[in-house]
């Protein structure tokens, strides 16, 4: 009976034509959309102690009106009526906007009962709702629904009471029953009565409880059959290569590995040698060592006798990385080439021909890698280093440069466990969250920009030494809006400060590409010392002599994106500065600069952030790549995030799961979701 859900919603009592289509607009098309359309908030009408109420929550009082009210009139038809209450042992302050007729309600000694938000600091109250006498509302907790034009709250509440008196018997539950026992979780058709119309707060508690899991459940499956069935329907090159040999490579390196590199690159080779095509995100914070367990892979892949690739964001990067590996396989026969757009002529064709022919074991470039005319002999292993940089579409014809090639994604910004386990659901997920030995920490200093000329007299002096700086800015042109410091000027005031005794550079975004390139080749070789410039040296700059990175209005940006720019000092032998100029008039603002200045860990610095921010802001919402969840958050509700992962991930793996009747619905979903083809998996 579960497809009597799927009728129209035009079946419901009191839906006509134009509630049909106001509906509709609210993505609710049949009885199932109906039942599931969950409040967004609730009223709490339950009388409550002041003393368990928290600043700005919305709470329901009784109390003795204990003075005069003050009616203040201002501006046209404005208005603001005060007047003191008794409740309890507080005697707290009211405020009333705009309803000056409330006064006449209000008389010395006489019992009233308010509703609205807590000013815990002021000891006062905004008044939403107001009534004379004691509290009596029987319905103490009142769903509030998100509704548009002339459909109300009220209506939306008859709707749905309609939809579970007659309709909601119809409706099966999805969650494999031993589960629910498991986690002692309420019944479908009980939950949704509960979170429809809660009689009480631990009612709501339980309900919500359910579908944040339930939600999690469902997310995940849908992420661990996208997995599977791209494991086991798509052919993974078998590599064949000496362990030994590898051993003795990983030996040879002047340094040795740190405990999470070697996990890592476990899990790499595991996976090479698997049937399995390798799909694999490799997080490591700045500094951590990532390029050094690429290498390493990239030299297996070698023995295996196949070509490896590395696609990177820049140009100055790939150039960087090539100059790296050549640097480590200099003991070895290993053939590295670099291929950008400035590679152009008759050096790029007889490039693509020793490609072709098996002459070139791997290749490190741009996106000038998966050009038309790109064609390896026998490609073996693709990485792709901060892969939030490129499109989807540019990763998928890499890719496609070779025969089902295992793929190995890098990121140096660090992404909180709980998002990479969505985000990335379908990828394993290494981590290397161990720093080298012998890596001096960089030291954090917070300042007022009323400190400026003591910290261009610190610049001097690192410069004296030889040494480069940093110098970032958030807008690059004065902005009328935003009373925030810009690049240019900026530029203009440090070559004054400065002149005839250093070379400013400036960069920003608007520059065209070579121009880019060409200021960050003159700062890399030292002949600029000073780099004014916005945020697009966040990724991909490697300058070991730069050792001050100053940050204007540090305030401005969030707790990952400071770490990332910081991280491009500290990467020579050096001791480096991270200075952060702030005047922050918000506490997050104040709370982000205390964080910077007391951790450099990427990892915990990224839970912070994704509690300041929320998910949508951590990506950036255009590519965010964030599921929406009706109820459930992955930021508090992380635990069940976890929990549900690891169920998804037995359920997908057991036989039972797609033989026994008690997953039909299930299997069906997954079906209907269009991640899967339920037939290639079961």
């Amino acid at each position: 009976m579960e497809n009597h859900l799927q009728t129209s919603i035009s079946a419901i009592k009191g839906v006509g034509a134009e509630t049909e289509k106001m509906l509709n607009e609210l993505g609710i098309y049949n009885i199932s959309d109906l039942l599931n359309y969950f409040p967004y908030r609730y009223d709490d009408y339950e009388l409550r102690d002041l003393e368990d109420v928290a600043h700005e929550e919305r709470v329901t009082i009784e109390g003795k009106v204990h003075s005069e009210p003050s009616l203040t009139y201002y501006g046209k038809k404005r208005s603001r009526l005060t007047f003191r209450l008794l409740v309890g042992n507080y005697l707290i302050t009211a405020v009333c906007f705009n309803r000056p007729y409330l006064k006449k309600k209000l008389t010395l000694g006489s019992v009233m009962t308010i509703s609205g938000k807590w000013d815990k600091h002021r000891q006062s109250i905004m008044v939403q709702e107001l009534k004379n006498g004691p509290h009596q509302n029987t319905q103490t907790i009142e769903p509030v629904y998100s509704v548009k034009e002339k459909l109300t709250v009220k209506m939306m509440r008859k709707l749905i009471q309609e939809a579970i008196n007659n309709h909601l018997q119809f409706a099966q539950d999805l969650l494999p029953e031993k589960l629910r026992l498991t986690y002692k979780l309420l019944s479908y058709q009980d939950a949704v009565r509960a979170i429809h119309q809660p009689k009480t707060r631990e009612a709501l508690k339980q309900a919500r409880r359910r579908f944040v899991y339930e939600e999690f459940l469902l997310f995940q499956l849908k992420m661990q059959a996208l997995r599977k069935f791209e494991r086991e329907h798509s052919d993974g090159l078998k590599h064949s290569f000496s362990i030994e040999a590898v051993d003795a490579f990983v030996n040879s390196l002047p340094y040795t590995l740190t405990n999470a590199q070697a996990k890592a690159l476990d899990d790499i080779l595991t996976d090479m040698v698997s049937d399995f095509k390798m799909n694999r995100l490799l997080q490591g914070d700045v500094g951590s060592g990532k390029t050094a367990v690429a290498a390493i892979a990239l030299y297996a892949c070698l023995l295996s006798g196949y070509q490896g690739a590395l696609m990177v964001p820049t140009e100055i990067l790939a150039e960087q990385h090539a100059d790296s590996l050549v640097s480590l396989f200099a003991r070895e026969d290993v053939r590295v080439a670099l291929l950008t757009s400035s590679v152009k002529g008759k050096r790029r064709r007889e490039l693509l021909e020793r490609l072709i022919n098996g002459e070139i074991d791997i290749l490190v470039g741009t996106h000038a890698l998966i050009q038309e005319d790109v064609h390896f002999k026998q490609l073996g292993l693709v990485i792709t280093d901060e892969q939030h940089r490129f499109g989807v579409e540019q990763r998928k014809k890499l890719r496609s440069k070779g025969k089902d090639p295992d793929v190995l994604f890098m990121t140096a910004t660090p992404i909180p466990r709980t998002l990479s386990i969505t985000v990335f659901g379908e990828m394993d997920v290494s981590v290397i969250d161990e720093m080298p030995a012998g890596r001096k920490q960089i030291e954090t200093y917070w300042v007022k920009h009323d400190m400026l000329e003591r910290i261009m007299a610190f610049i001097e002096k690192e410069l004296k030494k030889g040494r480069q700086a940093y110098v970032i800015c958030p807008l690059i042109e004065e902005s009328d809006k935003l009373d925030v410091q810009n690049a240019i000027d900026v530029h203009s005031m440090l070559t004054h400060a400065f002149q005839g005794r250093w070379q400013i550079g400036l960069m920003h975004g608007k520059l065209p590409n070579d121009e880019k390139e060409q200021v960050m080749r003159q700062f890399s070789q030292n002949e600029c010392q000073i780099l004014v410039s916005t945020t697009v040296v966040e990724v991909g700059v490697n300058v070991p002599n730069a050792t001050i990175m100053v940050i204007y209005d540090a305030d401005r940006f969030g707790l990952s994106q400071l770490h990332q720019l910081r991280g491009r000092v500290g990467r020579g032998d050096h001791q480096s500065y991270c200075i952060l100029m702030a005047d922050p008039k918000s506490e997050t603002g104040k709370e982000r600069m205390v964080i910077m200045s007391e951790t450099t860990d990427g990892f915990e610095l990224s839970e912070k952030d994704l509690e300041l921010r929320g998910p949508g802001d951590f990506f950036g919402k255009k590519q965010s790549g964030v599921p929406e969840f009706k109820v459930a958050d992955m930021v508090h509700d992380y635990r069940a995030l976890e929990t549900a992962r690891q169920d998804a991930t037995e359920l997908i793996s057991s036989k039972a799961f797609w033989s026994e009747d008690k997953y039909t619905g299930i299997r069906e979903y997954l079906q209907n979701s269009g991640i899967v083809d339920g037939e290639k998996l079961s």
